[in-house]
């Protein structure tokens, strides 16, 4: 009789922090699909680090508990250091990041660190599954919606073939689990950027800028996971890391003088 295979070994991480709320809902979505589950996530909230390595000072690493691990950097060097550091005896089988405090919708995959964590576990051909949960500032969090549906969305898309090169970017619906409509595949949208630049002076009369997080939605177009979401849908979003727009080359052979 043949041994059963063993459960994937699932890293996961985040730009929240290693005591934020999501990644507690992670770990129980993580807990759902397998046992040997490790936590590798930053000391301290790195949210907006986007993929970016420390690369000026040392980096250490604090045991938090058994396979839990807190990192003072970001979660570009959270997935590095587990994936060539920690994690030793056996290779991780899959990364999940998240769950982010608020949505990674449209643009906003160019600067979170959630995003990043799975891109990197992408850059050492590990699958990866980034989820956000999105919220309405100074309302509750529906953190049950990504704990109800989080699970089974990482084994649905574990059975698909994964191209190379390609993560999954999940964003849950601000409302509660009863409410979801269900899930779409989508594309990633685009907004108006509109963030709220706030200049002010401080006490010594120094003056300075405090980047906010807004934006505009207006009308988002359909087959987006900006509109997925809004309308109450779980928007699933394959993101691919290789970023050549090679309709350009066509253009560029010609401006530069160039033969293909």
């Amino acid at each position: 009789m043949a041994e059963a295979s063993p459960a994937p070994r699932i890293l996961i991480s985040n730009d929240d922090g290693i005591h934020a709320p999501g990644l507690q809902v992670l770990e129980r979505i993580a807990a759902r699909i397998s046992d040997d589950v490790w936590v590798v996530a930053p000391e301290r909230n790195n949210s907006g680090a986007g993929h970016s390595l420390t690369l000026r000072r040392p980096l250490r690493v604090r045991r938090a508990g058994e396979r839990r691990y807190a990192v003072d950097g970001t979660p570009t060097d959270c997935v590095m250091l587990a994936l060539q550091l920690i994690i030793r005896d056996r290779p991780v089988d899959l990364v999940l990041s998240g769950v982010n405090h608020g949505g990674n919708l449209g643009e906003d995959v160019t600067y979170s660190g959630t995003i990043a964590a799975a891109m990197e576990a992408t850059l050492f051909k590990i699958r990866a599954v980034a989820m956000s949960q999105l919220l309405t500032s100074g309302e509750p969090v529906h953190w049950a919606t990504a704990e109800r549906f989080g699970p089974d969305i990482v084994r649905q898309v574990l059975t698909m073939p994964w191209p190379e090169d390609v993560l999954i970017n999940v964003n849950f619906p601000d409302c509660p689990p009863d409410a979801v409509r269900g899930v779409r595949v989508t594309s990633q949208g685009r907004r108006k950027l509109g963030d709220d630049l706030v200049e002010r002076l401080d006490p010594r009369g120094e003056p300075y800028v405090w980047i906010g997080a807004l934006r505009e939605d207006g009308s988002p177009r359909e087959g987006t996971d900006i509109a997925a979401t809004n309308a109450g849908w779980v928007s699933v979003t394959p993101l691919h890391m290789d970023m050549t727009h090679r309709p350009s080359f066509s253009a560029l052979h010609q401006a530069l003088g160039v033969s293909p």
